[in-house]
Formats: structure tokens, C-alpha cells, sequence
């Protein structure tokens, strides 16, 4: 489906975080801070299941270990009902292919692994990753837009991007995203080595305009927003 905005034709992409009441990803601890409940998990479990793809970048395939897996068993078997995969491809970005082809994020799961990391390091990805992973030239450096478009002649009609800041950043600040699910959890992080979810860069709506509001409602003991992000958001 093309952009109307830019005319580039590339998946209707949702971009979904859970971030504290401070606007914040995770604290400076060690360990995971936990967002969401489980009334929420099973929402999100719920948009993966209607995705194509789920992409995360690599410093969260390093930092959280995820499965990116559809849990609910009557999901992923409606899903095989209708020809696809139990679960969405599962896609990263990498500028400095710092993975590890043991992680989950390989090993969890039978379906298709696409990683997207500069033209000139193609080789070496594919040393290290080829066989756990199809290897993609994303670019030099590794491009969004480029990564978008690529999905899109795979067949990927709807993509979900869940992170980490860096990656929303990208396909926010390069009018990527089509809708925002952003969920509010009632913690507060107060310390800001903590890492915010968007960081510094030339973001849309910054001098008047405004995104849609699709939908506010509680998800347990979180909030859930929903923003159009373009035109096509719904």
C-alpha cells in the first residue's frame, strides 16, 4: 500500500511500547523493568498475532532476550488456518552485528528470521548469522526506509515495530509509522540514566500539527493510547 504522504510503498506499520508515567523504557537497573501486566500482555500478543512481521532492533535482542512469539495457542492455530506461519517473521536492524545466533530470538520458533545490516559488513553478517537468519543488505548505514520497502516486497502488509528507542525513533522521525499504541503503566522511573523511549530528533507534530486520537482505554492497571500516525493510520 503506498504512502499518500511520500508515494513509497511499504507495510502499514504500528509502533507499540510500554513506557512508565516519566516517559521512560527502563530504569538504569540491571534487571528488566516490567510496564506491562498481563491483561496487557495478552493484548499485545493479540496485534502480534494480526501482524506480518514484528521488528525489534539489536540492542533489544541483546538486552531482553525475546522470544517474539505468538503465546496464545488458539492464535497461532488460527493463524496456521489460514495458511501462515504460528507466529509473524521476525525482523532486526544492526549497524555493528553485536548478536549472538544463540539468542532466542533465533533459536525460539520455526518461522523466517530477517536481519537487515550495512551493505559493506554483508559478508561477515553471513558468516556469523547465515544459518540461523536470512542476512539482507539494509544499507550503509542501515536505512528505515530501505528495511520498510524490502518488508513489503516480502509480502509483509502489516508490520509491528516494538522497539527499542533508537528503531522508533527511526521510523517515527522518518514518517515511517502509521499508528502509535502506546501504553502508560503507573510507575514512576525518576532518573534519567533510564532510557526514554524516542530519542533526540526531528519529530513530526513539533510546531503545531497534531496526531489522531484513535482510542483511550484502561488494559488492566495501564492505559492503552492509540495515535494515527498518517494518513492510513485507523
Amino acid at each position: 500500500m503506498p504512502d499518500p504522504a511520500t508515494g513509497a510503498v511499504r507495510p502499514y506499520t504500528v509502533l507499540s511500547c510500554a513506557v512508565s508515567l516519566d516517559g521512560y523504557l527502563d530504569d538504569a537497573g540491571p534487571g528488566r523493568l516490567r510496564l506491562s501486566g498481563a491483561e496487557d500482555l495478552d493484548r499485545v500478543d493479540e496485534v502480534r498475532a494480526g501482524c506480518d512481521a514484528i521488528l525489534v532492533g539489536a540492542a533489544t535482542v541483546r538486552n531482553d532476550n525475546p522470544r517474539l512469539l505468538v503465546r496464545s495457542a488458539a492464535r497461532r492455530a488460527s493463524r496456521e488456518s489460514r495458511g501462515l506461519p504460528p507466529s509473524p517473521v521476525k525482523v532486526t536492524m544492526t549497524e555493528h552485528l553485536k548478536l549472538d545466533p544463540g539468542a532466542d530470538f533465533f533459536a525460539a520458533g520455526r518461522g523466517d528470521k530477517l536481519v537487515y545490516c550495512p551493505g559493506d559488513r554483508l559478508d561477515e553478517a553471513r558468516c556469523l548469522l547465515g544459518e540461523v537468519a536470512t542476512v539482507v543488505d539494509g544499507g550503509t548505514p542501515v536505512e528505515a526506509g530501505r528495511v520498510a520497502a524490502d518488508l513489503h516486497r516480502r509480502g509483509v502488509r502489516r508490520l509491528m515495530v516494538e522497539g527499542g528507542a533508537t528503531v522508533l525513533t527511526q521510523f517515527l522521525g522518518q514518517g515511517l509509522a502509521d499508528e502509535l499504541q502506546l501504553v502508560v503503566a503507573p510507575v514512576f522511573v525518576g532518573d534519567s540514566r533510564g532510557r526514554r523511549w524516542l530519542d533526540d530528533g526531528l519529530l513530526p507534530w513539533r510546531d503545531g500539527g497534531r496526531g489522531r486520537l484513535l482510542e483511550t482505554r484502561p488494559v488492566g492497571d495501564v492505559v492503552l493510547i492509540r495515535y494515527a500516525l498518517s494518513e492510513r493510520g485507523r
